[in-house]
C-alpha cells in the first residue's frame, strides 16, 4: 500500500511495534507541525519474500499480506501516539516488504527528515538483526534524527548516581 507522496519538505517517520518507534512519531508529528511539513509514515516489514513475486502466485499473496498488516501497523502507532491520524498534517502511509534500512534511505531525498527510534537492545539482538538506525544514519542523503527511547525512571543506569566498578579506587 503506497499513496501518493506529497512534494516540498517532508519528514519521513519509520514505524514498528516497539516502544521506540513509537516515541519518533510523537516527535515526528511535533516536528511536522512546527515546520509545516508533510509526514510519511514507512513500516517495512522483514518477511522473507521472492525477488519477483510476480513469478510465484503464493508470494504475490504473501507480499500482499505484509503490505496490509503494515497499514495496520502504521494504524495502530498514531492510535497508541495521538488518538488517530492528525488532521491538521499532511500525511501519507508507505508499506514496504524487505530491508528497512534500504527502503528508508531510498524514500528520503535531499531536503526531507528522516525520523527513527532507537531502543534498548539485548546481546543476541545486535549481533543477529543490524541496526536499521545505524544504517541510515550511514547511508541517507538527507538529515537523519533518531529518537531514543526515554529510559524507566527506576533504572539504576539514568538515577544520576554513578555506580563504581569494583576495581575503581575509591576516593573520600
Amino acid at each position: 500500500m503506497e499513496q501518493d507522496l506529497p512534494g516540498g519538505a517532508r519528514l519521513i517517520v519509520g514505524v514498528d511495534e516497539s516502544p521506540a518507534s513509537r516515541w519518533a512519531l510523537a516527535w515526528a508529528i511535533g516536528a511536522a507541525r512546527l515546520h509545516r511539513m508533510a509526514l510519511i509514515a514507512v513500516h517495512v516489514s522483514r518477511a522473507p519474500v521472492h525477488p519477483f513475486p510476480e513469478a510465484l502466485p503464493v508470494q504475490h499473496a504473501v507480499r500482499l499480506g505484509e503490505e496490509a498488516r503494515c497499514a495496520e501497523v502504521v494504524g495502530a502507532a498514531f492510535d497508541d501516539v495521538a488518538g488517530g491520524v492528525p488532521d491538521d498534517l499532511r500525511t501519507a502511509v508507505v508499506a514496504r516488504v524487505g530491508d528497512p534500512g534500504y527502503h528508508l534511505v531510498d524514500l528520503a531525498r535531499e531536503g526531507d527528515l528522516l525520523v527513527l527510534g532507537r531502543g534498548r537492545r539485548g546481546l543476541l539482538s545486535r549481533i543477529f538483526l543490524p541496526s536499521t538506525s545505524m544504517y541510515c544514519a550511514r547511508h541517507a542523503r538527507t538529515t537523519v534524527v533518531i529518537v531514543q527511547q526515554p529510559s524507566a525512571p527506576d533504572d539504576p543506569d539514568m538515577s544520576g548516581e554513578r555506580h563504581r566498578r569494583f576495581w575503581s579506587r575509591r576516593h573520600p
